[in-house]
């Protein structure tokens, strides 16, 4: 779970995440005392995936151009908003966890996000709550505050706001959100319920917002959705227009737009349709990075069934081995659940055979839990919290076995790395087939003459598990190589 709080005299949040906001109450390091409250100061807390981070940024933008201060603590705000995480149980709690802990400190507290279609568990724990909304409502977010805040005179030489917004990741890479909600029914997933079927954005507005990322010094752009495969069906796909020329609203245009920008494109939670195929070749011609968050969940048919997952499993593999025809240098991660309810030992084996034939790059793995309101917790023969802990501790020391057999294949090659701090010990960056916070690290020890943002050509030394081990090349050796003919 990734907690982000905002700092107001940047335009992103470059400190690494907090569990809360920073307590005020003592003076400042120049010994002056904290500035009293004007009235029109917000806390803000951003709970969840990046798609909610997303939506943060939204709020947070419009609420400084109308002349609101946002800061950093709890006791120097006036209001706090907390934008919450309802997915799994864990997350619920952290969120409870969060508005008690902002009720506490400040008093005063409007809730948004995901858990905020149920009301009444929140109202139950904390119902000294001031308002709460779903997900994705900006405006009702905004009007709430209005309600309890006083507006601020609105000056537009002060209230300035970056053309991007307010952004909570680092300056160099950000997130592009195309868009909204979800047409599938997987039984241990309730997002739908939460935000709804699919709205994809249209994607003029998209680019546009691409190409202010990429103005403002952005170097990655991460898509994310709910289901980024599935961009322009709820339109039928229909022609758009972005600078004077029509574009087909799906992900095939998108991906060729985004692509002649010059900067890293980077594709989270792909389903395995056939339209992927189409998007190959723009990854083996280095318009797009060969990278695909693909949530497979699981291998077992029978288990796919239950779950209700998309995409037919005995294609699955098929399709793998015709991508890495056209792309062999593609990076594929996924994530899977084990202890589904009904999960026999020879479906759990289904799915380590996956993992042996797949070879796949980078994985995550959850075991099940009831989630209120899905579906699956209906389903006969729940698995043992103890077979799940112990499928899970098979899982993960298979693929940590073909993870760190692939990263050591790795050594002795060049890439491309995006730097994103540098640390007493030197710089830490990601190649290609690393997306930041969820995938492994390239670590440059000693090195020093860089910065945050930079993309260096670096050579591999050394690997373990999860992280690679590096250092700098001159670039006049690089000068007319391109990053997909060094990575095999």
């Amino acid at each position: 779970m990734t907690v982000e709080t905002y700092t107001p005299n940047k335009t992103t949040t470059l400190e690494t995440p907090v569990r809360i906001l920073e307590d005020s109450s003592t003076p400042k390091a120049d010994g002056s005392p904290v500035q009293k409250t004007k009235g029109t100061r917000i806390g803000f807390v951003s709970l969840g995936c990046p798609k909610n981070l997303v939506d943060s940024e939204r709020i947070l933008t419009q609420l400084r151009t109308e002349g609101y201060d946002v800061v950093p603590t709890y006791n120097d705000s006036d209001l706090v908003i907390v934008n919450t995480c309802g997915f799994i149980d864990s997350a619920v709690q952290e969120s409870l966890d969060t508005i008690g802990e902002a009720l506490a400190e400040n008093g005063k507290v409007i809730v948004t996000g995901c858990l905020g279609i149920k009301e009444d568990e929140i109202r139950e724990v904390h119902p000294n709550v001031l308002a709460i909304t779903g997900p994705h409502a900006y405006e009702e977010v905004v009007n709430q505050v209005h309600e309890h805040l006083p507006q601020p005179e609105h000056n537009p030489y002060l209230n300035l706001v970056p053309d991007i917004g307010v952004k909570l990741t680092p300056r160099h890479y950000a997130y592009l959100k195309i868009s909204e909600g979800c047409n599938h029914r997987c039984t241990f997933c309730i997002i739908p319920s939460m935000r709804g079927d699919l709205v994809s954005r249209p994607i003029g507005s998209i680019l546009d917002e691409a190409k202010r990322l990429k103005n403002a010094g952005v170097k990655e752009l991460l898509v994310i959705s709910q289901d980024t495969s599935a961009y322009g069906v709820d339109v039928k796909n229909k022609t758009d227009f972005w600078d004077g020329m029509p574009v087909k609203t799906d992900m095939k245009s998108l991906c060729e737009k985004l692509g002649e920008m010059g900067i890293w494109v980077r594709l989270h939670y792909v389903y395995p349709y056939p339209s992927v195929d189409k998007i190959m070749p723009l990854m083996a011609q280095g318009k797009i990075l060969p990278y695909l968050d693909i949530p497979f969940q699981h291998a077992s048919p029978r288990i796919l069934k239950l779950m209700k997952r998309p995409a037919a499993a005995e294609r699955t593999m098929e399709r793998i081995k015709a991508w890495r025809e056209v792309c062999p240098n593609i990076v594929i991660r996924s994530t899977f659940i084990v202890g589904f309810p009904g999960e026999t030992e020879e479906d759990f084996q289904m799915l380590l055979d996956f993992l042996d034939e797949a070879q796949l790059d980078r994985v995550g793995c959850f075991k099940y839990s009831d989630v209120d309101g899905a579906k699956a917790n209906d389903l006969p023969d729940p698995v043992s919290a103890d077979i799940k802990q112990e499928r899970y501790d098979r899982f993960m020391q298979k693929q940590s076995d073909i993870s760190t057999a692939k990263l050591k294949d790795k050594i002795g090659l060049e890439y491309q790395v995006i730097i994103d701090e540098v640390t007493p010990e030197g710089a830490v960056g990601r190649c290609y087939a690393d997306a930041p916070e969820i995938d492994g690290s390239v670590h440059l020890t000693d090195e020093f003459d860089v910065e945050p943002g930079d993309i260096i050509w670096a050579q591999i030394i050394h690997s373990n598990e999860y992280d690679l081990w590096a250092v700098k090349v001159d670039d006049d050796e690089n000068d007319v190589k391109e990053e997909i003919e060094t990575v095999e």
